[in-house]
């Protein structure tokens, strides 16, 4: 019998149960109604659905090789796997403790927006003022019970959540489509000289952080059914699903408003332009309802993230980078339990900091730990390619040569280029000052010493799991 420190995690997920959790860590209704807005009023203005398409490129040559790698590393580690079998056990485990840290930068910023937007809407219908760390100790009360029990718990929850928000911008898309905007529909998207006008590399990094999630896919590999199938799967349709959203609904506003209007409106009042956009199109009901959708698209993101860092969590346990208790499986539950308590705990902990501290939600816990966490996943990508190149020369498990050399260098190509502009316009990012961000880098590259040096002072942490080299 297995030691219970190293139970897997049973399950038969099949790809549309992963799509559902990874496109709602995604959110894309707070993408629409958050990131939209400033991309086009800080970004290349009318033109900024482009740029989804851009990043929707890079990120399917990344997939390529991600995927072509998931069939040959039975882990459900995902990038600290990877970069693990790629390029040795010390970058590996620093990749790990950088997914570690990123995510949970990216839980504690939605937190902040959940519960800035609980207490906006309780006070628009009439109710007191609370303190925002009151409803997003809520929602952590419900992730965490929700995170403790089976996954398909979470995946029944994220269904109705997921299929409500996305219902209400596609009806909002299709009435503006229909009615031809407010001055005929925007064709700035398809002109060249529109899609490199004002500062494209702001709309790049808004673009590509609101992708964050999508590639969470192999966390699930082992409540997978058939994961050699699923999981490559289930990437390719959450990518595809996410980038076609945003796209048609970034273009939905430009068009409702007009090319030029759209660009003031969205410098002017970027946190308000989707609800007054919905208001103007499908009435107030549809922005009341667009509102509370907002809430629930947070809380599912909450959800879905919840669920990645739990499995990320338990396979480290498993593999004695962190506590063994982290690995064990609930005998009724087939969940985390463990790592979810324990990554419960830890975003209570720094809620309560963070409260503590006096910091503002929108001004500071939301765009700084974002931020963080753009850098941080955008890091481990770029060292997933190169993981990818290193394995199958060194493997020699699959000689195709597009998913094993060509996607994954054009995949590093971009996500370099994508870290670099990160990284230079990163105090816009994070709404901070520089010395916020030399903090913020300083946490990130701390954690991944913290991870590769780990080794050193551990001899028991083993090597990776040995890889399939052929299926």
């Amino acid at each position: 019998m297995e030691p219970p420190a190293r139970q897997p995690l049973p399950g038969s997920l099949g790809a549309g149960s992963i799509v559902l959790m990874v496109v709602a860590a995604a959110a894309p209704l707070t993408v629409v109604a958050g990131s939209v807005p400033l991309g086009i009023g800080l970004g290349n203005g009318a033109a900024f659905p482009a740029t989804f398409l851009g990043c929707f490129a890079i990120l399917l040559f990344f997939a390529v090789g991600y995927c072509a790698m998931s069939r040959h590393v039975p882990n459900a580690g995902a990038f600290y796997a990877y970069v693990q079998h790629g390029l040795g056990q010390a970058p590996g485990l620093g990749a790990a403790f950088l997914a570690l840290v990123t995510y949970t930068a990216v839980q504690l910023a939605v937190y902040g927006y959940l519960g800035a937007s609980v207490d906006a809407l309780v006070q628009h219908w009439g109710g007191p003022a609370l303190p925002w760390w009151l409803w997003a100790g809520a929602a952590l009360a419900a992730v965490a019970v929700l995170g403790y029990r089976h996954i398909e718990l979470s995946s029944r929850v994220l269904g109705v959540l997921l299929t409500c928000e996305i219902g209400v911008v596609i009806v909002f898309d299709v009435v503006v489509a229909a009615s031809g905007g407010a001055s005929g529909l925007s064709t700035a998207f398809l002109q060249p000289g529109a899609v490199v006008s004002g500062s494209l590399g702001i709309g790049i990094m808004f673009a590509i952080a609101s992708f964050i999630g999508f590639e969470a896919t192999a966390v699930f590999r082992h409540e997978a059914r058939d994961p050699e199938r699923t999981v490559p799967r289930a990437t390719y349709i959450s990518l595809l699903l996410i980038a076609g959203f945003y796209t048609l609904s970034s273009w939905a506003v430009v068009s409702a408003w007009g090319d030029g209007e759209a660009i003031a409106q969205a410098q002017g009042d970027p946190g308000n332009m989707l609800v007054m956009t919905v208001s103007e199109y499908l009435g107030p009901v549809g922005a009341e309802l667009t509102q509370v959708l907002l809430v629930t698209s947070l809380f599912a993101a909450l959800l879905s993230f919840h669920n990645v860092l739990a499995r990320y969590c338990h396979a480290l346990g498993g593999t004695g980078a962190l506590p063994a208790v982290c690995g064990r499986t609930h005998h009724r539950h087939g969940s985390p339990h463990a790592a979810s308590l324990v990554q419960s705990a830890s975003a209570a902990v720094l809620l309560i900091v963070f409260a503590a501290g006096g910091m503002d939600p929108v001004t500071q816990v939301f765009p700084w730990m974002a931020g963080s966490a753009t850098v941080g996943v955008l890091s481990l990508m770029v060292l997933t390619c190169l993981a990818v190149l290193a394995f199958f020369r060194r493997s020699r498990a699959d000689t195709r040569a597009w998913h094993t050399v060509i996607a994954p260098v054009l995949g590093l190509t971009g996500l370099l280029g994508c870290l670099v502009l990160t990284i230079v316009n990163f105090p816009t990012l994070i709404s901070g000052s520089p010395g916020i961000a030399v903090v913020i880098g300083a946490v990130l590259l701390g954690s991944f010493a913290a991870g590769a040096l780990l080794p050193t002072f551990r001899r028991s942490v083993p090597g990776p799991v040995p890889v399939r080299e052929s299926l």
